[in-house]
């Protein structure tokens, strides 16, 4: 195994000739002579006849099942056919939006035992995915599952086993993975751009009523209006409570809490850009801060991750947090530092800034050096020359490189259409069920170990609990 100057060393060589070869293309860059701006290429988009339809169904009309569903029927060649969701209203306005002729039904099953069913995005509750996913690939449909794959980390493997099974087009909804800019910063990565990695710092902050789930509820609704029982499901049973249908992202029964919505989006981000199987150490902590307001899941809570030593990463660790009570307004980055320099991903682009710390011991100034005789100084001296002589400087790249995206780029729309080019061209996808437990289980580890206050182990190899 390399020493870890030698792996700094190698990285370094890499750093250079991988960020000079950018500033080499200077018909793709502006910028000051220390700073070097890249936009990013969007790819060209498939074109499609009306024989390569693919007939889509939404099972779920909440929030996310609707955003899919614009951003699917955005894509040449995709037809939405059915509709299913648990409150009827919400399938009148699929008609609204829609067409009248939309098929709806409250009921999933009906739903995958049309044979002018294709594809189905299933965006319930978290306590659903699994169950739903394996019926729907048992019957031969694509599915496109909304993050986090499973409720719990033992449901994984049951996911895992069916999309093999099926050889159908398996794709969890967390579109980074899709995204030109994560798709970059894995390039940046692996040439050495930064150096050795050391740690990742990733946050998603934000501050309002919406981005703290308290989402609008339609008034005087009762149990009459929505399927109660068929609803809990495999939850455990308790009277009707409208809150627990229309905000049931703050409840553990039918959620997974800020680790699983967000924690996942960040771990996926992460794990493209390394080429990682993941952490095999979580620790979590955080509270209910803010949000009292009947909900049993946090609104504060950071991981800590320490990810082993593999081919493709050295041991480094991750801080990850969510918090629901940012004075600032919020928002999301990713921030990779290195040894050679640091890497940061926030919404409009990459920014890598260069440095470097020598690896030479203290000299002079404030180090020990002056605390010697002037005997030994002086032999201190010597050997430092011997030791570190200035040899040739090294060509040095410019001290900033910024990529930038391109306006009006979605990375929602990309990963629909990396879901549809998949079924299309019998594609493998990333986002597939192994790294759809693999970005999940340790997000819901992070739960296991606030709200049993302990550390929990994890195989990202074996995608197991150790």
């Amino acid at each position: 195994m390399k020493s870890n100057k030698q792996k700094r060393r190698s990285f370094l060589k890499k750093a250079g000739s991988a960020v000079f070869a950018a500033s080499a293309l200077p018909h793709l860059a502006s910028g000051t002579e220390n700073s070097l701006k890249i936009p990013l290429e969007v790819p060209n988009r498939e074109r499609y006849s009306a024989n390569d339809t693919i007939r889509l169904a939404v099972i779920g009309t909440g929030i996310m099942g609707m955003k899919n569903c614009d951003t699917a029927l955005k894509i040449p060649g995709v037809e939405l056919v059915a509709a299913c969701d648990l409150y009827p209203d919400r399938l009148l306005r699929m008609q609204e939006l829609y067409g009248k002729d939309l098929a709806t039904t409250a009921k999933h099953e009906e739903i995958l035992d049309r044979k002018d069913v294709d594809a189905v995005i299933v965006a319930t509750t978290d306590h659903w995915h699994d169950k739903i996913s394996i019926e729907a690939l048992q019957k031969g449909k694509a599915v496109y599952c909304e993050k986090p794959m499973v409720h719990k980390i033992e449901e994984g493997q049951a996911v895992i086993d069916a999309q093999r099974k099926s050889g159908k087009v398996f794709q969890v909804g967390s579109q980074r993975v899709s995204s030109i800019m994560y798709k970059k910063a894995a390039e940046l990565y692996k040439s050495g751009a930064i150096g050795q990695l050391i740690l990742a710092e990733t946050w998603n902050d934000r501050q309002s009523a919406l981005g703290a789930w308290q989402y609008s509820m339609p008034p005087n609704v009762s149990e009459k209006d929505i399927d109660w029982k068929r609803y809990l499901g495999d939850a455990p049973e308790v009277p009707f409570d409208p809150k627990r249908f229309f905000r049931w992202r703050n409840y553990q029964d039918y959620g997974t809490g800020v680790a699983g919505d967000l924690f996942v989006h960040l771990f996926s981000g992460l794990h493209v850009v390394l080429d990682s199987e993941g952490p095999e150490r979580v620790f979590a902590t955080g509270g209910l801060r803010y949000w009292e307001d009947g909900r049993d899941v946090p609104d504060v809570i950071i991981g800590c991750y320490d990810y082993p030593e593999t081919a493709k990463h050295p041991a480094f660790n991750v801080q990850m947090r969510v918090n629901f009570v940012d004075g600032s307004g919020g928002g999301s980055m990713l921030r990779l530092v290195g040894s050679e320099g640091v890497m940061t991903l926030g919404w409009s682009g990459i920014t890598i800034e260069k440095s470097k710390i020598s690896e030479a011991p203290g000299y002079g100034g404030w180090d020990t050096f002056n605390t010697y005789s002037e005997s030994t100084r002086k032999e201190y001296e010597k050997w430092y020359a011997a030791t570190y002589p200035e040899g040739d400087p090294m060509v040095q790249p410019p001290q900033k490189l910024e990529y930038t995206m391109p306006k009006g780029y979605s990375d929602h729309l990309a990963h629909h259409q990396a879901f549809f080019d998949g079924i299309r061209h019998n594609k493998s996808i990333v986002e597939d069920a192994v790294f759809g437990l693999r970005a999940a289980a340790p997000a819901l580890a992070a739960n296991i170990s606030l709200f049993e206050k302990r550390i929990v182990k994890w195989d990202p190899n074996k995608m197991a609990m150790v």
